[in-house]
């Protein structure tokens, strides 16, 4: 079954980053914690084109649907088109989508605090959009309400995600994986997760 892996840092290295890229918060979830309990009344919104959106009504999605009764892997990251998300997060899940789906992950979801637009040009960009599920999470309500923020002020973006991945069983965390550094890929890649599974 999955184990635990939660990363979040030691002084020494925290001190570190910190000091090149700006202020850390701490997750406030954890192994066994129920995502949608632990933001209540939040709600996502799917990568979709302006045209999508109003056509929509600039609907979004609640946690429930995306998360109950099933098997979902999830990694949130600092933003689209920057760098590392763009060449070392996002392609590894791209490329292994089907041993997720072989494990009977029934999706991945990557999440950014940008708005949903900007997410899905982004995906298109990757060319992931058909392994990957891309949200948005413009307002940040959603990684604030885990703790899962970090300002990264210093390098002109502002309060943006954690790098982060999670498997997820209808609601509950089953491992949980937040980066020392948000300007590396290791315990949030793709290959971790698929082994926590």
């Amino acid at each position: 079954m999955a184990s635990a892996v939660v990363n979040r840092g030691g002084c020494r290295i925290m001190k570190s980053v910190s000091a090149v890229l700006g202020t850390r918060f701490y997750a406030k979830v954890a192994t066994g914690t129920d995502i949608v309990s632990a933001a209540p009344n939040v709600s996502l919104q799917k990568a979709r084109t302006w045209d999508e959106g109003l056509a929509s009504k600039f609907s979004t999605t609640p946690l429930k649907d995306i998360f109950e009764d099933k098997k979902v892997v999830i990694f949130g990251l600092p933003g689209a088109y920057t760098g590392v998300c763009s060449n070392k997060h996002v392609p590894p899940y791209k490329e292994n989508i089907d041993k997720f789906k072989a494990k009977g992950i029934d999706s991945v979801i990557c999440v950014a605090i940008n708005d949903p637009y900007t997410m899905n040009a982004w995906a298109e960009k990757l060319q992931a959009k058909e392994a990957i599920e891309f949200y948005g999470d413009f307002d940040g309500s959603f990684h604030k309400s885990l703790k899962l923020v970090t300002d990264l002020s210093n390098v002109l973006l502002g309060s943006r995600s954690e790098r982060w991945s999670a498997y997820v069983v209808d609601g509950i965390i089953k491992a949980l994986n937040v980066e020392e550094d948000p300007s590396v890929v290791t315990v949030s890649a793709a290959q971790t997760i698929l082994e926590q599974i």
